[in-house]
């Protein structure tokens, strides 16, 4: 049986990656905190991204890593640490997003090299675009829509940088080493009770989204990395796949919230968007992989 390590093995995603693998695959988990009860039976490696050794005993005997692991926010970011302090939780140091998603990603590949790993997914993050945490008054620059993968980026902070980084970082060991290496381009990973909870109290759009109304459900997004996993060998030794729901979060349709809150971007958007459809197209991960978004906060309506 196919061994699969998966880091961030305490997080949220990790909970939908789990029970997507689970009954086909060994599965090992690496984190620095304890996996929760739904998934305490599994094998754990306790360590961090940012110690080789540690990274070193978690690839042993792995084929296949699905790399969740990350710190989610710019750390950097003073604005963002305040508000997340006034949730009660605690800060990492301001330079963790950079040390933890591009060092620690390092170290895991390096890792991965000396095991022999075959295969690494990892998650990214649709803010590799650069709309992300943008300089206030800095709009963001669209050559066209929807967004895809081969839209230019123009990141403005240390996550979407990271993120970004990321990508060609695990593009580099496939080059230089042969190792398949997919990455994911999500929008904001949203699990059942978060989407009914959005069904309930969803409101008219009062002004422009930094993150044009993105997201994907956790189970849509555990299936892409299953699916990435078991068709590597189909694809390209390197690619990138965005991750949305099949339409926005919000209520209005889309070419709507465009000519209330950006009408220059009509021109763009006219002809190729309509409906509630999303700003970031998934075409190229349903031509390549089968792969189509199946949930929405609509369906709990």
């Amino acid at each position: 049986m196919t061994k699969v390590l998966i880091t961030g093995g305490s997080g949220h995603l990790a909970e939908f990656v789990v029970k997507a693998l689970r009954k086909d695959y060994e599965i090992v988990l690496f984190s620095r905190n304890r996996p929760p009860e739904d998934r305490a039976d599994l094998p754990w490696v306790q360590g961090d991204l940012l110690n080789y050794e540690d990274c070193l005993k978690a690839v042993q005997g792995v084929e296949v890593i699905q790399h969740l692991g990350a710190v989610p926010w710019p750390s950097d970011d003073q604005p963002t640490r305040e508000r997340i302090a006034a949730m009660g939780r605690s800060l990492p140091p301001w330079d963790a997003t950079m040390k933890t998603n591009i060092i620690g990603t390092y170290y895991l590949m390096r890792a991965a090299v000396e095991a022999g790993v075959k295969v690494v997914v990892m998650a990214g993050s649709n803010c590799a675009f650069g709309h992300c945490w943008r300089v206030p008054g800095h709009e963001f620059p669209f050559k066209y829509l929807p967004l895809d993968e081969e839209h230019p980026s123009d990141v403005e902070s240390s996550y979407s940088y990271t993120k970004l980084v990321g990508e060609e970082l695990l593009a580099w060991f496939s080059r230089a080493y042969g190792i398949r290496t997919y990455v994911t381009r999500p929008a904001w990973i949203r699990p059942p009770e978060t989407l009914a909870e959005h069904a309930r109290t969803m409101k008219p759009a009062t002004g422009w989204s930094e993150s044009f109304w993105g997201y994907v459900a956790s189970e849509d997004m555990a299936d892409l990395h299953r699916t990435l996993q078991e068709k590597a060998e189909s694809l390209p030794v390197h690619d990138v796949f965005v991750a949305n729901a099949p339409d926005t979060l919000a209520l209005e349709p889309t070419l709507e919230l465009i000519e209330k809150f950006r009408p220059h971007l009509l021109p763009l958007a006219q002809g190729k968007l309509s409906g509630y459809d999303p700003f970031f197209s998934t075409a190229k991960a349903t031509r390549l992989l089968g792969w189509r978004p199946k949930h929405s906060w609509r369906d709990y309506r």
